[in-house]
């Protein structure tokens, strides 16, 4: 079933957006100093950024036809490949799962998450099976766009290791794309708004190391830095991906690399009156590897890591990716065991307490 895509509304002109650098991933694949420094600059100030030159564009639209036609099967079907409430992502999350707010508003999106593990290893079962369109287009889809984003990543990862003074392959063993992992992508339904203001997802950072994210709509808000409530909206580009830092590069290079909290509000203006689309990759440390700073490969880190994190969630030590991941998953869940107590006790990370 191909489903064609209706002629959106622009962006509005008039609407105070936040302006990111835009990366060439092409240059930075070339070794571009320049480029790299632009990358630098984007990861610690701010921690988002636009890139261009991915080699990904191309691939995002079987992924969002394998998106509509998975979330188009009745509930029923859909709730077969429950992602459940014990910390797992892989598999089906419904509208409602989530806190948006500390109010106990609950979000409004739908999504489907895919592993990398069984992206790769399909037909192969590694954590889980998927709903029947994900399977069939598990090689021609889901496969071709995971590995062009494990590419990227690892690209900007070897940057971030020369810029840090780490040795080579410091962040790249960490992230090895043969090991388990809770690396996944994701495609998102978000229904028209039209008088609903609701929050399709609430204020937040991303629990892993990098996400690339597409979207044809509004709706994505980020927090300025160094402010608690100025949140502006990112103007989606055509051909460009909006990139970011998620919490575990900002805890293993000591706060260096920025997590930055963003949300997604309503499409604005003429937009609201349609289904928001998005796709998300989400890289991730390997399972087993420990979050702690690298302050003994890196006298950067060393240094930075002596500053309070801007993460103050009580990390024991040995805690490893799959236990934070399950850690920061459950704060979220409306029936976690403690449901809007824990969201709220934690801000769905933290209070940002120290912004600079």
């Amino acid at each position: 079933m191909t489903v064609t895509t209706p002629t959106l509304p622009p962006f509005p002109e008039d609407l105070q957006t936040q302006d990111l650098l835009v990366i060439d991933f092409e240059k930075l694949a070339g070794d571009n100093e320049e480029e790299a420094d632009l990358l630098w600059k984007a990861a610690t100030e701010f921690g988002f950024w636009y890139m261009k030159n991915h080699g990904i564009e191309e691939l995002t639209e079987p992924m969002f036809e394998m998106g509509r036609e998975t979330l188009a099967l009745p509930m029923e079907e859909k709730m077969k490949f429950w992602q459940g409430n014990s910390g797992d992502s892989f598999g089906y999350k419904a509208a409602g799962a989530t806190f948006s707010d500390f109010n106990g508003n609950t979000d409004v999106a739908e999504f489907i998450n895919v592993s990398k593990d069984d992206a790769l290893s399909y037909p192969s079962v590694v954590h889980r099976a998927y709903p029947l369109p994900v399977q069939q287009r598990m090689h021609t889809a889901v496969q071709p766009f995971v590995r062009q984003c494990v590419r990227v990543c690892e690209v900007m990862l070897k940057v971030f290791e020369r810029k840090l003074g780490l040795g080579e392959g410091e962040l790249g063993e960490r992230h090895r794309v043969e090991k388990e992992s809770i690396c996944e992508t994701r495609c998102i339904k978000v229904p028209p708004t039209r008088e609903r203001k609701a929050t399709a997802l609430g204020a937040h950072t991303d629990f892993g190391s990098l996400s690339i994210l597409f979207n044809k709509l509004g709706g994505l808000q980020v927090l300025t830095p160094n402010t608690r409530d100025d949140w502006k909206y990112v103007k989606p580009l055509p051909g460009h991906a909006i990139c970011n830092i998620g919490d575990t590069l900002d805890l293993l290079t000591g706060g260096i690399l920025r997590s930055s909290y963003h949300r997604v509000q309503p499409p604005p203006g003429e937009q609201a009156e349609y289904e928001r689309w998005s796709l998300v990759y989400f890289y991730r440390p390997s399972n087993d590897v420990e979050i702690t700073p690298l302050i003994t490969q890196s006298s950067l880190i060393a240094a930075a890591a002596k500053t309070p994190p801007r993460i103050p969630i009580p990390l024991e030590s040995g805690t490893t990716a799959s236990q934070w991941f399950k850690k920061r998953q459950g704060m979220w869940r409306t029936d976690s065991e403690k449901g809007i107590e824990s969201y709220i006790a934690t801000g769905g990370k933290y209070e940002p307490k120290r912004l600079d």
